[in-house]
Parts: C-alpha cells; sequence; structure tokens
C-alpha cells in the first residue's frame, strides 16, 4: 500500500513502532543469501495451525480500519482505496464465507498467494497466514495458479481494477494477475516471506515465479517484479498491524515487513519508474512538528487526506479537502507519530509524521 521514495530515516521510525519483540533479529546479522538463511532459521518452525483457523486469525488480522474503517474484511481484490468498496463481508458472519460463488460479491475464502498446487496442500504452508489472505472467491477462481505479473492488455478485470492477462515484462509472456498498485507491495512482501520461511523445501517446487533453488528462489523475470513492488509501495501501517496479529497467531514474523531493507540487502536493488506521477512531489512539513500543525504541499488537487495512528486507527479522514494554492493544513493534532495518507486520481502515498 502506499509509496515509492521513503527516506531511510522514515522507515526506521516506522519499523521501530512495530512491536518488534525484544532480540528477534539478533541473529539477522549476514547479508545476500547468509541474511535470508539467517531469516529462514529465525521464523521457521512456527505454531501451524489449521486451515479452517485462518477465518479466526482474520477476525484480528484483516479487519478494515484503514480505508472505510468499518471492521469488514479487508480483502485486497475488492478494496477501492478511494472510494467506498462495491462490496463487503463480515468477518464473523459464516455465511460470507465460500461456498459457491458465481459473481463478486458472493463469499471470500482464502486465497493462497503462493498457490497451494505448488506444494501439494502440504502443512504448514496450506494454513501459514503470513501469504494466505481472504479475498472475494470469485476473483481468487480467476486468478486461478496464474503468477502475478503485469498485465497491459486485461482478458478480465475486477471491480477494484485487479487484472488477468498476458504478462508484459521480459522472461514470461504467459497469463498473469495484477493486483491494484495499493497493495502491490504487499503481494510482494508476502511471497518474499514464503521463499524465506520455506527455504528448505522451496527448490523441490515448480511454478513460473520460481527457479529451482534454495538461494534466489524467484524465477529472474519474477524477482524483478516483486523488488520492483517493493520499492514503489513501501510498508503500510495495514501491513504493520497485521503482521503483529499474525504472530499472535502462529508465532512467527513477516521479516520484510518488520525490516524492509533486508530485500535489497538480500536480493539486490531494481531500478523502477515511478508511475505513481500525481503524487511524486508531495510534501509534508513541519516534520517533526512542535506547533500540532502540518501543512502539506501538493502540485495535484487531493482527494482524500487520512491521519492514521501507528496501531492502524483512523484518527481524521477529509473527504475533498480545501487547500490553499496547493497547500492543505491539518490542525490541533495530539502529540504523537502519525501516517498521513493522501490520495489524488486514483493514487495514494504515505508520510510519517511525527507531532511533539
Amino acid at each position: 500500500m502506499t509509496k515509492f521514495y521513503l527516506s531511510a530515516f522514515l522507515m526506521s521510525v516506522v519499523t521501530a513502532f512495530a512491536q518488534i519483540p525484544q532480540g528477534y533479529y539478533n541473529s539477522a546479522t549476514g547479508t545476500g543469501y547468509t541474511l535470508k538463511t539467517q531469516l529462514f532459521n529465525i521464523i521457521k518452525n512456527h505454531n501451524a495451525k489449521s486451515y479452517n483457523a485462518l477465518y479466526t486469525c482474520y477476525q484480528t488480522s484483516d479487519r478494515d480500519y484503514f480505508y472505510e474503517n468499518d471492521g469488514t474484511i479487508l480483502d485486497i481484490y475488492s478494496e477501492k482505496p478511494n472510494g467506498p468498496d462495491y462490496y463487503n463481508f463480515s468477518a464473523t458472519n459464516t455465511g460470507d464465507r465460500c461456498g459457491n460463488y458465481s459473481n463478486e460479491g458472493d463469499c471470500f475464502n482464502r486465497e493462497h498467494l503462493m498457490p497451494q498446487s505448488v506444494f501439494n496442500e502440504a502443512s504448514p504452508m496450506v494454513s501459514d497466514a503470513h501469504h494466505i489472505l481472504p479475498t472475494d472467491g470469485k476473483v481468487n477462481g480467476m486468478r486461478s495458479n496464474y503468477p502475478f505479473g503485469m498485465v497491459s492488455s486485461p482478458t478480465w478485470t475486477s471491480k477494484n481494477g485487479s487484472k488477468l492477462g498476458n504478462n508484459t515484462t521480459s522472461g514470461y509472456s504467459g497469463k498473469a494477475f495484477e493486483p491494484i498498485d495499493e497493495f502491490k507491495g504487499d503481494v510482494a512482501r508476502c511471497l518474499l516471506y514464503f521463499v524465506t520461511r520455506y527455504e528448505d523445501k522451496v527448490a523441490n517446487w515448480n511454478h513460473a515465479m520460481l527457479n529451482n533453488t534454495s538461494n534466489q528462489a524467484l524465477s529472474n523475470w519474477f524477482k524483478n517484479i516483486l523488488l520492483t513492488w517493493h520499492n514503489q509501495d513501501p510498508v503500510s501501517p495495514r501491513e504493520i498491524a497485521r503482521n503483529n496479529a499474525i504472530y499472535a497467531f502462529q508465532g512467527n514474523r513477516n521479516p520484510y515487513i518488520d525490516h524492509p531493507e533486508y530485500v535489497a540487502m538480500i536480493w539486490g536493488q531494481v531500478l523502477a519508474t515511478d508511475t505513481f506521477d500525481a503524487l511524486a512531489a508531495v510534501t509534508v512539513y513541519p516534520n517533526p512538528s512542535n506547533t500540532n500543525r502540518i501543512s502539506i504541499q501538493s502540485e495535484k488537487a487531493l482527494d482524500e487526506i487520512t491521519l492514521i495512528t501507528l496501531n492502524g486507527q483512523v484518527l481524521q479522514q477529509i473527504k475533498n479537502p480545501t487547500g490553499n494554492q496547493g497547500t492543505y493544513t491539518l490542525e490541533n493534532l495530539p502529540q504523537g507519530f502519525y501516517f498521513v495518507k493522501m490520495a489524488a486520481e486514483n493514487q495514494s502515498t504515505t508520510r510519517k509524521v511525527i507531532i511533539n
């Protein structure tokens, strides 16, 4: 979710408040694939739960307190970041779970971002919440077992804009599924977790996203996509809250949410073109603020400004805010650390702010 260019300082502040247990990453001292193996040893042997228990997990890990803030299931395949969703699912109503479906909005089920056919539905992969998200049944079915990728001429599009069609990046031209920009980094970090957590098994699995090795694990073309998505869409409040909830549920964490810098340290960098042009030049100042007030300068008219606490609660949500020559002001802000999310032209970006 969110934005490309986040400074190292802001990212360090974000991760510092991610409720990482003291000493959890003390043994993560290496670089390259040595670091990846160290992370594997930290996160392996989690407390595997039953497949059905995922629905219990979703009651705390995947609730919408970030967009409509209505507590419904946060489904990355149906969520509309800058407007009302076409449909919603209850986290606790068993009648909303699939089930049979014919259309979007009929029910939700459990989407394995790494298809479960890859590992023959074996445990613990089949019920590992870090890579299994609640999603609309119809969209999940359309994604099928296809890899994620970049689609320019979709043959099918979900109501929130997720696309199915031929991949357009070099190295793979088959069918692929592309989520919306808001959740590309989320998907990337889930899959980077997966190939790290199952480093001891992944070389034996076959899929277009994988390269049959235990170190790089990812196909070259797919690695470049995930690194690009990770860079373009940094860690969001939703991911931090989800990581904490899953840690409480199964006892391990996604290291790439806690420490996004690990991705480049292991797999290197990919230089990507910024496609979020509408918000490329947005600035928030002063930061830190000593006056309980911040200003936002944007070249594009903002459609929405949302102030979110580190725990993921929406403190303020201003739709169609009034600006003065591109400057928007938030006043009377209580002391603390916050995310400010700004949306324009169906795109969004998030900044971390400190109110002293």
